[in-house]
This record gives structure tokens, C-alpha cells and sequence, in this order.
């Protein structure tokens, strides 16, 4: 049984018609939504097939086109005042039931003006409407298959899209602890690693510490230390000897010796 029909005018919109029927069927399933062209059988007596959908569906797309009014029927009158006319019945056919009826105007097409409606469809004319419009036609169409998903929850129950926006969700929730786990190990390895600065560059695992490229007096283990600097060179001549911080710290400068010229 198709929940959704959806009502047009040859000669008017039916590309327009075309394109909400198939997006419609690919968001919420074939057999949901009724568009003549597509869901008739071969053979199917017409006439029959289309009372039977528009008695069984739960919303009516009546799509209205900037030419809806004005197509002419076979004797040169405006199609929409012929009692016959499939368009105009089954749209009356959707108001008698009390069918949910969306106006979906397209492209140019303004509010329906009460004045080319007959009287059985005046109706129409108060039913709130949505714009379809071609060059927005993505966003159209997904607004118009929201709106449709809200207010059938038979709909709203099968929706494809909705799913699809549910999985990824909960693939982002499995996702971001593992994100959070590598984030903490990058900050691990962080730690781990060299850190420059001050005395000279630290290197450990949190378990033990050792100084490696030293930049000033430095004791990390048993005994007494002893900094002596000479000033020659590059000034790169300090010793370190181990120590465990509970020994004196002895530091000693010894100036270059005077050649025996420099005493003039």
C-alpha cells in the first residue's frame, strides 16, 4: 500500500514530478510511494489503479507547476475545469477523505489563486504548500522527504536517510575512545622524550633519569662533584663525576698560564 501519491499535471511539471517520486522512493522504498508512470502494471486497468492509490495513501503531492491552470484539455477549455480531469479528481478524491494534501509549487509557480479552482477543490488553495525548485532541487528534496518523515511515522520508520545518519553516528562513537587511548599515548611518548632546556637535555621513561648534552654543574649520583671549567677554548672542558647530592660540590677555575712574554 503506498503511504505517499503523487498528483500532476501533463503538460505542467512533470519532470519536476518525476524527480520528487524517485527520490522519494529511493529514501522511503518503491512500494511506499505511487507515482502512475512507475507503479501501474502493464495491463492494470488504469482508472482502477488510480482510485485504489489515492483511497489508500496517507498524503497527497500535489504538484503545481507555473502552468497547471492554463494546460488545455481536448476541447480547447482549461483541463482543470473538467469533471474527468484524473488531476483534479484525485486531488478532490484526497480533500473528501481527509487526506494530508502538500502543494509542492515549482519553479514560477505562485500561491494557488482561488479563482481558477472549482469549487470542490477551493480547498486546495488553504492547504500550507512547499517550493520545489530546480536549481535548489537537492535541498528541496530533502526538506520535502524531512517534512513527509515527520508527519508519517510510517514513513519516518523506513527512512534511509535517517538510518544512514544514525550509523555514522554510532560509528563516531566507537570511534573516539580509541581516538581519546591514542591521544593519551602520544602524551606518553611526549614524556618519554628529550626535553631541552635549562641544565642540558633530560632523556627517561618516568623510572629513572639521565643528562645527556649538560649545560651546567649537574649531580645525579654517589659521591663529590667537581666542575672545573679551564678557560680555554670553547669553554667545553667541564667534568662531571657522580655523585648522590649528599656531597660537597667542589668548583675550581684555573686561568690560562702567562707565557713568559706576557709579564712585560
Amino acid at each position: 500500500m503506498p503511504d505517499v501519491f503523487v498528483n500532476y499535471r501533463t503538460g505542467d511539471e512533470e519532470s519536476a514530478a518525476t524527480m520528487i517520486a524517485r527520490e522519494l522512493a529511493r529514501r522511503f522504498g518503491d512500494e511506499r510511494i505511487f507515482f502512475a508512470s512507475n507503479s501501474i502494471e502493464p495491463g492494470s486497468r488504469f482508472p482502477a489503479e488510480l482510485v485504489r492509490a489515492v483511497e489508500e495513501c496517507e498524503a497527497l503531492l500535489a504538484v503545481i507547476g507555473p502552468r497547471w491552470a492554463e494546460v488545455r484539455g481536448p476541447d480547447g477549455s482549461p483541463a482543470l475545469k473538467a469533471e474527468q480531469d484524473w488531476t483534479r479528481r484525485e486531488i478532490q478524491t484526497a480533500l473528501d477523505r481527509g487526506v494530508l494534501v502538500i502543494p509542492v509549487l515549482v519553479g514560477k509557480a505562485t500561491r494557488i489563486d482561488r479563482a481558477v479552482l472549482p469549487d470542490d477543490l477551493l480547498e486546495l488553495a488553504d492547504c500550507q504548500y512547499r517550493r520545489f525548485d530546480h536549481r535548489n532541487a537537492e535541498s528541496d528534496l530533502t526538506a520535502l522527504g524531512d517534512t513527509l518523515a515527520r508527519l508519517l511515522p510510517e514513513l519516518g520508520a523506513v527512512d534511509r536517510d535517517a538510518r544512514a545518519v544514525r550509523e555514522r553516528s554510532e560509528v563516531k562513537s566507537r570511534e573516539k575512545p580509541a581516538r581519546d587511548t591514542g591521544h593519551t599515548r602520544v602524551r606518553t611518548r611526549d614524556v618519554e622524550q628529550r626535553v631541552r632546556g635549562g641544565i642540558g637535555t633530560l632523556n627517561g621513561d618516568l623510572s629513572g633519569t639521565f643528562v645527556n648534552e649538560p649545560q651546567g654543574p649537574v649531580n645525579t649520583g654517589g659521591g663529590h662533584q667537581y666542575n672545573a671549567p679551564h678557560f680555554e677554548g670553547d669553554n667545553t672542558g667541564v667534568q662531571f663525576t657522580a655523585g648522590d647530592n649528599s656531597g660537597t660540590v667542589h668548583q675550581r677555575f684555573e686561568r690560562e698560564r702567562r707565557h713568559s712574554d706576557d709579564g712585560r
